[in-house]
């Protein structure tokens, strides 16, 4: 069994898309070991003690990143985590904390990267005036919004969206492309040539239409 840490800052809907995933079996062979929020009052903590999950607040706020990064490295280990799932995490992790877990660490992100990292992403969008956005699940490295790109999912940009609307409709596709990166992952089946993630399956298939 493969055990999950979840980091979140705020109401968490990506974790329940993943518990969900894990409930429905779309997941197999995952479970959620521990969810950790740096905020004691992010609606995704509270969700995590509902469905009865280890759930915890490390607290941000008049620490050093550094400190800060090295007591959830120590909730990581405690409950024995295999991959690090970055939820609506609104903190910019350590090196050490990287380094502490190479490649298994995924975050999400509301662009087609290497598109609009950053924060508001979508109003980066919409202001940009682009006519296909989307989602990012990717590895997570020591540049912000950078690493090793695992799935993305497309949003078409309509001519009347707000911000709210196409984060919506992108959020939809946030709740679909994450459990389905975590089982690529998960499933070991794949190999990282340059910048490419290479699922095995994909690979077969390219050697053999030659």
């Amino acid at each position: 069994m493969k055990r999950l840490g979840v980091l979140l800052s705020g109401r968490g809907s990506n974790f329940l898309a993943i518990a969900r995933a894990i409930r429905e079996q779309r997941l197999p062979g995952a479970e959620i070991a521990v969810v950790l929020s740096n905020r004691e009052d992010a609606p995704g903590l509270a969700a995590a003690h509902k469905l009865g999950l280890p759930a915890f607040c490390v607290p941000s706020a008049g620490r050093s990143r550094v400190d800060h990064d090295a007591e959830m490295l120590a909730r990581l280990h405690q409950h024995k985590v295999d991959l690090v799932c970055l939820a609506g995490y609104m903190r910019v992790i350590t090196p050490d904390f990287i380094r502490a877990f190479p490649d298994r660490i995924v975050n999400i992100h509301p662009s087609l990267l290497p598109a609009f990292p950053g924060l508001d992403a979508q109003r980066q969008a919409l202001e940009y005036g682009v006519k296909i956005s989307g989602c990012t699940v990717h590895f997570v490295d020591e540049a912000v919004d950078h690493g090793v790109i695992i799935l993305q999912k497309t949003v078409h940009v309509k001519d009347d969206d707000t911000v709210e609307s196409l984060s919506a409709r992108i959020l939809e596709q946030e709740h679909i492309a994450y459990p389905e990166a975590i089982a690529r992952v998960l499933s070991g089946e794949y190999t990282i040539e340059d910048r490419r993630f290479v699922s095995h399956e994909n690979k077969a298939l390219r050697v053999t239409a030659r």
